[in-house]
C-alpha cells in the first residue's frame, strides 16, 4: 500500500479527529491528566438503600450465584468477583496499582483485555437492582459489597479497569437505570461520589472518543449528560457542567453518525443496538428529571434509526444478521431474553422515538416498559418491507418469509470488516446464509472473522478486499462503482451492486429473491490466479453432487459460463457471542478465469 494511500485513509478520517487524537497522545506521553494525590473517598458502605415500594415482577436470580460473561459464558461462584481475572483462562492482569495510561489494551499477560472490563461494565448492578425492587435482601446486600469492593481494588484512575472512557460510561448508566429501578427519593453519598469519579475520567478524554467517530462518543457523552444532571440534582456545582457538555455532543454524534436513512457509523447491528440503548436510556432519564427535551433533528435522527433496525430484525426470533464488529456489549440488561435476542431494544426504542410497537405481540421483551415505567405504544409499526438504505449501503429484499440482506460498500466512516457485497439469507427467522461474526479483538488463536473469506462474497487472489494498516483500521475504501434501484414487482425484488478495488479485482452482484428461490449471479474480473465464492450455511446435513448441493430441504446449484477449478464442502468458523466460536460448513467454489457465477438457493415459500 502506497504512502499516498495511507494519507487519503488519514485524511478521510478526517483532520479534526486526527488532531484530537494527537492532542490525546500527547497528554498521555507530557502531562499528568489527574493529581498525583488520591481523592478521599467515602467510608460508607451504603449505595444502595432498599426500595420504598416492592414489586411482584420477574427478575433474574442467577447472578445470587454465579457471573455471566458477554451473555454466555456461566461462571458458578459465590464470592466477590476478582475484578482482574480472565476467566477464560485464569490469568490475573498486573499493573493494578499503575496510572491507567500507562497499560497497554493488547500487551499484558490475560489476553484480551475486555475479559477484564467485562465484570466491570456493572451489569450485576441492574440485576441486582432488578432483585432489590422485588424485596430481596441478599441481592441487596451484595450490590452494596461489591461496589465497595470495586472501588476499594480499583482506587480512582489507577489500574486497567479505569482506562477506557466508554467502559467508565457504561458503569455511570448501569448505575442509573438502577437508580431508576430502585427508585429510591434520595441518592446516597457513596454513589454521587461515584458518579463524581467516573466523570472526571470520562470528560478528560471525551475529545479521544469523539476522534473515533463511533459508540465511544455517544456513549461518553450520554453518562455525562445523565451523571452531570444526576449531579446537579443534588446541587454539586460540576454538575451543570458536565450535563452541559454531555447534552451537546449527544446532539451533535446523532447529526454526524447516523444516516439520514438511520444506519450507524460502525456498520454493525450490535453496536447500532448499543447506540440506540444508549440513546434510549438517555431520554428515559431526561424524562425522569423532567428536563427540556433534545432538538426535534435528534429524534428525527432516532426515530430513523429505529427504523433501520427494525427492518433487520426477524421479528419471531429477534435475531438480526451478524453483521460488523460486535465486542459483546449490550446495555440494559432488562429481561430474561437471550444476548441476541433484539426485541427489547427494538420495542423500547420503536415505543420512545417511533411511538410505536414493533411486535405486537406480548412477551418478555415488554417487560423493558415495566421496570423503566414507559407507556406501552397501542399503534402497530408497519409492515416490514423491502427498503435501501443508500447512506450506508444495505438492500433489503423481502418476500414473504424470505429475507435477503445485501451488503454493499457505501463507507463514509471507516469499516470495520471486509464484507463488501456479503449477502445474508433468511427463511420463518432461520438464518441459512450467514456472516461469521467477530470472535475476539485480541485473539491469541489468529481467528480475524473480519477478513472477506469469513463472508458469502468473493475472494480474489487470496487477498483482501482492502489492505490493513493497523488493528482497526483498513485503507483503501471500497465504493460502489454501480448500483441499481430495489426494484419491487408483485413476486419479485432484486438490487445489483459492484465495487473495483485498488488491485483491481472487479465484482458486480445480481441478488433476486422470488416464489422460486434466492438467486445471486457474481460477475468477476481482474484477478490474476483465482476467485473464490464462499457461501456459509446453516448448521444441516448438506451433501454435495456435482455441482449440486442439498440437506433434503433446501438445494443449491452452482454454474459459470467457464469451467469452475473447484467446489467443495469445507467448514468454517462463525462466532455468534464475544469469544464462543463454533464450526460452520461453508461451500467454496472456485474459478480461474474472468467469468459470470450463477447460484440458486431453491426453497419453498
Amino acid at each position: 500500500m502506497t504512502l499516498l494511500k495511507h494519507i487519503d485513509t488519514f485524511w478521510r478520517l478526517g483532520f479534526i479527529n486526527l488532531l484530537r487524537v494527537l492532542i490525546y497522545k500527547l497528554k498521555i506521553k507530557y502531562w499528568k491528566l489527574f493529581p498525583p494525590t488520591k481523592p478521599k473517598l467515602s467510608t460508607s458502605d451504603l449505595f444502595f438503600q432498599e426500595a420504598s415500594d416492592i414489586e411482584q415482577a420477574k427478575a433474574d436470580k442467577s447472578w445470587l450465584s454465579g457471573r455471566m460473561y458477554f451473555g454466555w459464558y456461566q461462571v458458578e461462584n459465590h464470592s466477590t468477583p476478582n475484578w482482574f481475572q480472565n476467566v477464560f483462562n485464569q490469568q490475573v492482569m498486573t499493573h493494578n496499582n499503575t496510572p491507567w495510561w500507562s497499560i497497554s489494551d493488547f500487551d499484558n499477560n490475560v489476553g484480551d483485555i475486555k475479559t477484564v472490563w467485562e465484570l466491570s461494565r456493572f451489569e450485576w448492578v441492574v440485576k441486582f437492582a432488578q432483585l432489590v425492587k422485588t424485596g430481596n435482601s441478599e441481592a441487596l446486600d451484595k450490590i452494596n459489597k461489591w461496589l465497595k469492593d470495586w472501588l476499594c481494588k480499583n482506587p480512582p484512575y489507577l489500574g486497567p479497569n479505569w482506562k477506557c472512557g466508554q467502559e467508565a460510561s457504561i458503569r455511570v448508566m448501569h448505575l442509573a437505570a438502577a437508580s431508576l429501578i430502585i427508585n429510591n427519593s434520595k441518592t446516597e453519598p457513596a454513589l454521587i461520589e461515584l458518579i463524581q469519579l467516573h466523570l472526571k475520567r470520562i470528560s478528560v478524554t471525551i475529545g479521544y472518543a469523539l476522534a473515533q467517530n463511533n459508540n465511544h462518543g455517544t456513549s461518553e457523552a450520554a453518562a455525562l449528560f445523565i451523571g452531570g444532571s444526576w449531579l446537579e440534582r443534588y446541587g454539586i456545582k460540576e454538575g451543570r457542567y458536565y450535563s452541559t457538555l454531555g447534552r451537546k455532543w449527544l446532539e451533535e454524534r446523532a447529526n454526524k453518525l447516523i444516516d439520514a436513512d438511520g444506519g450507524f457509523s460502525q456498520y454493525s447491528t450490535n453496536y447500532h443496538r448499543l447506540m440506540l440503548d444508549t440513546f434510549c436510556l438517555t431520554e428515559v432519564w431526561r424524562k425522569h428529571l423532567n428536563l427540556h427535551a433534545f432538538s426535534s433533528s435528534l429524534y428525527f435522527k432516532l426515530a430513523k434509526a429505529s427504523e433501520w433496525l427494525y427492518e433487520m430484525t426477524q421479528l419471531s426470533t429477534g435475531l438480526t444478521p451478524n453483521l460488523g464488529a460486535n465486542d459483546g456489549a449490550k446495555l440494559l440488561p432488562l429481561t430474561s431474553c437471550d444476548y441476541r435476542d433484539y426485541r427489547p431494544s427494538l420495542q423500547l426504542s420503536m415505543a420512545l422515538f417511533n411511538d410505536s410497537r414493533a411486535i405486537v405481540k406480548s412477551g418478555a421483551w415488554d417487560e423493558v416498559f415495566d421496570w423503566l415505567n414507559i407507556t406501552k405504544p397501542t399503534t402497530p409499526a408497519p409492515k416490514q418491507r423491502s427498503t435501501l438504505f443508500e447512506n450506508g449501503g444495505y438492500a433489503v429484499l423481502r418476500l414473504g418469509s424470505a429475507f435477503v440482506l445485501l451488503r454493499y460498500p457505501k463507507f463514509h466512516f471507516r469499516p470495520s470488516h471486509c464484507d463488501a457485497l456479503h449477502v445474508d439469507f433468511w427463511i420463518d427467522g432461520e438464518n441459512l446464509l450467514k456472516d461469521a461474526g467477530s470472535y475476539s479483538y485480541n485473539s491469541s488463536e489468529d481467528l480475524h472473522l473480519e477478513n472477506t473469506e469469513h463472508h458469502n462474497t468473493i475472494q480474489f487472489d487470496n487477498t483482501q478486499q482492502m489492505p490493513r494498516i493497523s488493528r482497526f483500521l483498513f485503507g483503501n475504501w471500497l465504493e460502489s462503482k454501480k448500483s441499481s434501484a430495489l426494484l419491487i414487482e408483485s413476486d419479485t425484488a432484486s438490487f445489483s451492486a459492484s465495487y473495483k478495488n485498488n488491485k483491481q479485482h472487479y465484482h458486480l452482484r445480481q441478488v433476486q429473491l422470488s416464489e422460486g428461490g434466492l438467486r445471486v449471479i457474481d460477475n468477476v474480473s481482474g484477478f490474476k490466479d483465482e476467485a473464490i465464492l464462499r457461501w456459509r450455511l446453516s448448521n444441516s446435513n448438506w451433501k454435495l453432487h456435482k455441482n449440486t448441493l442439498s440437506d433434503g430441504k433446501h438445494l443449491i446449484k452452482v454454474s459459470a459460463n467457464t469451467s469452475i477449478k473447484k467446489m467443495s464442502l469445507t467448514t468454517g468458523w462463525e462466532s455468534l457471542y464475544y469469544l464462543k466460536k463454533n464450526k460452520t460448513p461453508v461451500l467454496e467454489v472456485t474459478v480461474s478465469s474472468a467469468c459470470t457465477i450463477k447460484t440458486e438457493y431453491i426453497f419453498k415459500l
